[in-house]
């Protein structure tokens, strides 16, 4: 539960408001001051997420602080609703078990990288060719398709049958449950229990080759449970955080995911870390993508320099200024909400903490057509038309099997914390094009909505 505020009520924007302040007073109390202040939270978060990144770079070591201060925040302040706190329910040997079941496939093992593209099932030189095509786009860095390269050429790290891959939120359309599965590993799935969703889940592990142990539980209300569940289960963990929620039920279940994150990594101190990253949020990118992107700017068309002039500014402004070193890519889109927002940058601090002593996989994913993002007809529309923004939107199947790629690299080649978080995020990612853009997503999403309206309704 979110915390109570002094009139009594439950408010998921002044937890919001506190935690942000709290992360950015380890290292600016004035730009904590201002999240502190910010009379608005549903309209103003944006620029104190900002701020969190741009005051992150000052040193080496302040992007850490920042993330352990945002999730020492986060663990004070979330309560049960008996009011405890999250790592005392979490020690709580008295809960009922959850609902598990098991599945075996049936089918063979994948002992070849392939990834699912346009129809296509794309393998050996023309997986290589449509790498090499996504960098010399801007829709991945070249680190992205370096690492896709090297799994492709190592085949034998898709048997991940040594390791028990955990994956919250099962019926997820990111996660890598189909992926690890099809390769003849070992999921522990957990998700909410609804029949429809895990009848899907069930036919995916029945046809493939791997290991089905699920678990019909729901996070915010059977945390203690879960818990329990997963440290009975023998082998390395890789906890994988793949759960979504609408609106502010995600801020509350990526406190639930963190503190069950932390509760099981002090009890089995080998347990990886897996997270995704959304790709509307604010990154700090590395100096070739700004130099792209301001190139693209630069040479852009005449009804672009004429569409910023008209509106005095307000759209098609540039992503970065020249020469920027690392830019700030800010691709947050206020509809998503505060709440979203918060729930990612949990994740963050997560990944940013846990890097110094765990193994941590975190990837930047692409804009991607799942259900959820599909279901807001704004995004819909801006997807249909990002196209004519350099920026590429992937099917589902592409998207999450990518990342499974990515999660395979980071466990069979663990990256040590480089001195720099930021440049430990950027590493590997998928961005789709966001990065390399010539104009801030913010200022041209109107218009791609505007373009694409007429794909997204027939869709």
């Amino acid at each position: 539960m979110f915390p109570r505020s002094a009139d009594g009520r439950r408010s998921s924007a002044e937890l919001g408001r506190a935690v942000v302040a709290d992360a950015l007073r380890a290292v600016d109390p004035t730009a904590a001051d201002a999240a502190a202040r910010e009379p608005d939270w549903r309209r103003g978060y944006l620029r104190h997420f900002r701020a969190l990144i741009e005051v992150g770079l000052r040193s080496d070591q302040a992007a850490y602080e920042i993330a352990a201060a945002g999730l020492a925040s986060v663990r004070d302040r979330m309560r049960t609703a008996d009011d405890r706190s999250l790592a005392e329910a979490l020690e709580d040997d008295g809960a009922r078990p959850p609902e598990t079941f098991a599945v075996q496939g049936t089918g063979t093992a994948e002992r070849e990288l392939t990834l699912p593209f346009h129809g296509e099932l794309l393998r050996g030189d023309a997986l290589k060719r449509r790498l090499d095509d996504w960098v010399g786009r801007g829709t991945i860095e070249e680190s992205c398709a370096q690492v896709v390269r090297e799994v492709a050429a190592n085949p034998d790290w898709l048997d991940l049958s040594d390791q028990r891959i955990v994956v919250l939120g099962a019926g997820a359309e990111m996660g890598p449950l189909p992926a690890v599965l099809g390769w003849g590993g070992t999921v522990i799935g957990v998700d909410l229990p609804r029949p429809q969703l895990w009848a899907r889940v069930h036919a995916v592990a029945e046809k493939s080759a791997g290991r089905l142990i699920g678990a019909r539980a729901d996070l915010l209300t059977e945390l203690p449970a879960v818990a329990q569940w997963l440290l009975s289960h023998e082998g390395r963990l890789v906890l994988g955080d793949y759960v979504y929620a609408p609106g502010a039920a995600y801020a509350r279940l990526s406190a639930a995911v963190d503190a069950l994150t932390a509760h099981v990594g002090r009890k089995r101190p080998d347990t990886a870390i897996a997270k995704l990253a959304t790709p509307t949020d604010v990154f700090a990118v590395p100096a070739a993508a700004v130099a792209m992107s301001t190139t693209r700017y630069h040479e852009r068309s005449r009804r672009a320099r004429l569409t910023k002039t008209v509106t005095g500014g307000r759209l098609l402004r540039p992503n970065y200024p020249d020469g920027a070193d690392p830019g700030v890519a800010d691709s947050l889109v206020r509809q998503q909400g505060p709440n979203y927002a918060l729930a990612k940058r949990i994740q963050r601090w997560r990944a940013t903490a846990g890097r110094r002593d765990s193994v941590v996989s975190f990837s930047v994913a692409p804009p991607t057509r799942t259900r959820s993002v599909m279901s807001n007809r704004l995004l819909a529309a801006a997807y249909a038309g990002a196209h004519l923004f350099d920026v590429e939107v992937f099917e589902p199947a592409t998207a999450n099997k990518l990342m499974a790629v990515l999660l395979v690299h980071q466990l069979r080649r663990p990256r040590p914390a480089g001195t720099s978080a930021w440049a430990d995020e950027a590493h590997a990612a998928a961005h789709g094009g966001l990065w390399r853009t010539p104009y801030q997503p913010r200022t041209a999403l109107g218009l791609a909505a505007v373009r694409g309206l007429p794909a997204a309704l027939r869709r």
